[in-house]
């Protein structure tokens, strides 16, 4: 997204990339989770809402290179078990951010989704 910024916060379970305007506040957000196993991104934009997708990690092609990983569609989202699990891991991360992803998550069901 051209002319914003963004963060970045990490844990073993998971990744948060936090997209701001120029006012710096928050226009989207990307929750990579699962990682290394089935990893999985729920994004959320101001604009365009919710979409769920499967990190397909480029491996396990038979006689060829990794490929670069790519998002697919993937349209279930346990954001009961997975808004508990960020409120765990989100604790030392900014409290402004994390309790808006919080609110995000648990509005999940609410809303539209696009996969």
């Amino acid at each position: 997204m051209p002319g914003t910024h963004r963060r970045w916060f990490a844990s073993s379970f998971l990744d948060l990339i936090v997209w701001y305007d120029k006012e710096m506040a928050i226009t989207g957000f990307q929750l990579c989770y699962d990682k290394g196993r089935e990893e999985k991104a729920l994004t959320w934009r101001r604009d365009s809402g919710y979409s769920h997708n499967k990190v397909d990690d480029g491996e396990g092609r038979t006689y060829r290179q990794k490929m670069t990983p790519i998002l697919v569609a993937d349209g279930i989202f346990e954001y009961k078990e997975i808004a508990a699990r960020f409120k765990k891991e989100s604790r030392e991360i900014d409290k402004t951010v994390a309790v808006f992803v919080y609110e995000k998550l648990v509005r999940f069901p609410d809303s539209e989704i696009n996969c």
